[in-house]
């Protein structure tokens, strides 16, 4: 058994569908699986005690069941004793369980059992059990899942692999149980390389305990992705002569090593797997001995579905059965059973349904009359990836020698094929065409008339005719590329236009040359293809990436102008200012997203009568627009306060000068306040506008705002007016929403980030602006930010200028 098993999607043999089913033949399979299920269980019944000390004999000796079976037979009567006497007298040469730290030594034959931890359940009466259940194995596959029966709660084992020696050097997987058929189809066959646990095992003769996960994937190359999912391994050979052909892999999840009673336990079971596994070489359920593993070497490199049959007769001579004696990978039967694992089972078993069918009388006459036959083709269909597939099968039995070879060919109809191909030509908007340079024939496809704008039926166009058919300014690269491929055979990729009653259409050719022995070229090919909608497409891109630049240009130029105005209308201060005895510090901030400027402003200056005036406002939107609304409303609202207006009624008449401006859907937000030095008290009043706010003795609030619309937004807003008296060591903040907004987030996260950076960075004369800028907008700004710092110091200030900051 030195060879790999390969699952495929092929299709299951057919069933004609002539004539009914031969009862006869059907009732004979039914009473032959009847009677050896029947034996079966009556095997099953056995003495517990017999199959224990067979157990111990397959462990010991490696040999089959039988073998054991008769080496228990051969004793009793060498021994004039009983079958049951012999049982318990091979259990009984068995070590006692350990019952102290200086136990008796144990016979000779059953020492492998001498480290049994006390409180275990006997090994002998494992291996009883696991020798039992082998018998009623039928394959590597089976035997792979008894193995994950006993092991997985004997020894932790998760998963059980079976890897066989291939002739051609690697590994094959026979059998594996606890792996995802996905995996165990990736990890189908191994590389005869050294660094391959399994091989080394078997190469050595010796168990391989991988139990250190980062030292053995150093060392070797792991089953499953990621190797951490078994981090503890073992490889065993099983025993078979003088080498090992087949390795045990026995991995687990937990990353706890082996203890010395579970590797005894495995290298019991291996032994014990060696009888089993020559059972499955021997020749099964009376396959012919002369069938030989060259044979089945052979079909194995057979591409498709065969089998080689065997005729099983009756006494009358009438054939009442075929045996499978050989089977390509690519065969498979009802039961998914594909390649050697059919071989041995009987085509009644394999495919019930060919009873007294056609396909059954048409193997009988190739038998009898020693010529093929062939089925009527079938529709089958299979499943491919959850995908149904539907094809066309013929089959086909040929006689050899004594025996059937029957095989299963799947073939599409030229009609599919030609339609697939016109299917192909009419999405890709191409077609073929061929030129004999020899015979001077022309051979186009019906798709080449529709790409070219010709009327079909038309006689086809000589190859150097087609230079013809473009445009003059695209004739000569065409021409020029055809007389290089007809001298010297050089393909060509050209394009090009023709002129056709729908307009002019962008056509692409591609061409190569076949030649002759001695490089001339005798035969042309290739393919037209219409390119008009890829070439609309791109030069609709380029219209469309030119109007961009151009747009680009023009808002980066309106973005400078702004800029500039913005700018010179609303200079900067270069460090705190005092204005009434108050210190006055100002940030500002463009937006980072986007070309345009925005129309945030600031005013703090000193009015005539001593008091200082501050200001901080939003215009909605961006651009010169904004800028110019801005301006107006900074220098408006400057003049009115200063020529005696009260807050409330200069925001009144704001209003009315925004619904009365050239754009009347603008709207504005504001601040303004008003610092009397001597009472000490600010008056303030706002429209639509955040909220001040107060720093006082480690306290932070933000100041209840007064009744206030924003600035055009309705004819009759009604504004009120607040006042608050500052003390030394008060720090208040006037600011824009730009501050304290993002995106995907209410106003009130902000202004609760906002008290918290206030916190953070201090207050009155030691907080910083930049620190608490740096840490509000962190991000990228969608927005302009401009902030009013005012304070009041609790002594007199050294650092700040006297006069207005704007």
């Amino acid at each position: 058994m030195c060879n790999a098993r390969r699952v495929t999607s092929e299709p299951l043999p057919p069933a004609d569908r002539g004539t009914g089913a031969d009862l006869a033949a059907l009732a004979k399979v039914v009473a032959r699986q009847r009677a050896e299920m029947e034996r079966l269980r009556d095997l099953a019944a056995t003495s517990a005690v017999l199959e224990r000390a067979k157990g111990v004999l397959m462990a010991v000796t490696s040999c089959t069941p039988d073998a054991a079976h008769e080496e228990l037979v051969q004793r009793a009567k060498d021994g004039n004793r009983t079958l049951l006497e012999q049982c318990w007298l091979t259990l009984g040469a068995l070590p006692p369980r350990r019952q102290s730290a200086t136990p008796p030594a144990p016979p000779a034959a059953v020492r492998s059992w001498e480290h049994v931890p006390a409180g275990t359940t006997d090994l002998a009466d494992v291996l009883g059990h696991v020798g039992r259940d082998l018998l009623r194995v039928g394959s590597p596959h089976e035997l792979a899942g008894c193995l994950m029966d006993h092991l997985a709660s004997e020894a932790g084992a998760d998963a059980v692999m079976l890897y066989e020696r291939l002739p051609e050097g690697g590994l094959g997987l026979i059998g594996y149980a606890g792996v995802d058929p996905a995996l165990a189809a990736q990890w189908r066959q191994l590389p005869p390389v050294t660094s391959v646990a399994a091989l080394d095992a078997l190469e050595s003769g010796e168990p391989r305990w991988l139990e250190d996960i980062a030292v053995d994937r150093a060392r070797y190359l792991l089953i499953e992705e990621p190797p951490e999912r078994w981090p503890t391994r073992a490889w065993l050979p099983v025993p078979a002569g003088d080498a090992a052909c087949v390795a045990l892999g026995v991995l687990r999840r937990h990353d706890e090593p082996f203890t010395d009673r579970e590797r005894e336990l495995l290298r019991a079971v291996a032994r014990l797997c060696a009888g089993r596994l020559r059972a499955f070489d021997s020749p099964r359920h009376g396959a012919s001995a002369d069938v030989s593993q060259t044979v089945q070497a052979v079909f194995d490199a057979l591409p498709g579905a065969a089998i080689l049959l065997t005729p099983l007769r009756a006494p009358s001579g009438e054939v009442e059965d075929y045996l499978i004696d050989a089977a390509t990978p690519e065969a498979i039967d009802v039961f998914g059973r594909t390649g050697r694992d059919m071989v041995g089972s009987r085509v009644l078993e394999s495919y019930p349904s060919v009873a007294g069918e056609p396909l059954w009388r048409g193997y009988l006459r190739a038998l009898e009359t020693k010529l093929p036959f062939e089925g009527e083709p079938f529709a089958y269909q299979d499943v491919i990836g959850d995908v149904p597939v539907t094809a066309t099968y013929t089959v086909r039995a040929a006689p050899l020698g004594e025996r059937l070879v029957v095989t299963w060919l799947r073939h599409d109809p030229v009609e599919r094929q030609e339609q697939r191909l016109a299917d192909v030509q009419r999405l890709g908007n191409l077609g073929w065409a061929n030129w004999n340079l020899v015979t001077q024939e022309i051979s186009w496809a019906t798709q080449t008339y529709a790409v070219l704008g010709l009327r079909p039926g038309k006689r086809p166009v000589r190859l150097e005719e087609l230079p013809d058919l473009v445009l003059p300014e695209d004739t000569g690269p065409l021409a020029h590329a055809i007389a290089e491929l007809v001298s010297h055979g050089h393909p060509f990729d050209v394009p090009f236009r023709v002129e056709t009653p729908e307009g002019v259409r962008h056509l692409r050719m591609v061409a190569e040359a076949v030649t002759a022995p001695d490089g001339t070229p005798v035969e042309v090919h290739g393919f037209v293809q219409n390119l008009t909608a890829q070439r609309s497409a791109e030069l609709a891109l380029v219209e469309s990436e030119r109007a961009m630049l151009l747009q680009r240009g023009i808002l980066q130029a309106e973005r400078a102008l702004a800029a500039r105005l913005q700018h010179a209308l609303l200079p900067l201060p270069s460090k705190p200012v005092l204005l009434a005895g108050l210190r006055v510090e100002v940030a500002y901030l463009p937006a980072q997203a986007g070309i345009h400027v925005g129309g945030d402003w600031f005013s703090a200056i000193e009015l005539p009568d001593y008091d200082a005036l501050f200001v901080v406002g939003d215009v909605a939107g961006h651009g010169i627009d904004a800028v110019a609304t801005m301006a107006q409303l900074r220098f408006t609202a400057k003049g009115m306060v200063s020529t005696g207006s009260s807050l409330t009624g200069a925001l009144a008449r704001l209003n009315q000068l925004l619904l009365h401006s050239r754009d009347s859907q603008i709207t504005a937000t504001m601040v303004l306040a008003r610092y009397d030095p001597g009472r000490q008290i600010l008056a303030w009043t706002q429209a639509g506008h955040p909220p001040p706010l107060l720093v006082r003795r480690g306290e932070v609030r933000f100041l209840e705002r007064p009744g206030g619309m924003l600035l055009g937004a309705t004819a009759s807003p009604a504004y009120e007016s607040r006042e608050l008296r500052l003390e030394p060591g008060d720090r208040l903040l006037l600011y824009t929403d730009g501050l304290v907004e993002r995106p995907g987030e209410g106003l009130d996260a902000g202004f609760a980030r906002l008290a918290e950076a206030v916190r953070a960075h201090g207050s009155g004369e030691s907080g910083s602006l930049d620190a608490l800028l740096a840490t509000m907008l962190a991000d990228e700004r969608r927005d302009d930010v401009c902030v009013l710092d005012i304070r009041m110091p609790l002594e007199d200030v050294q650092d700040a200028a006297e006069g207005p900051v704007a």
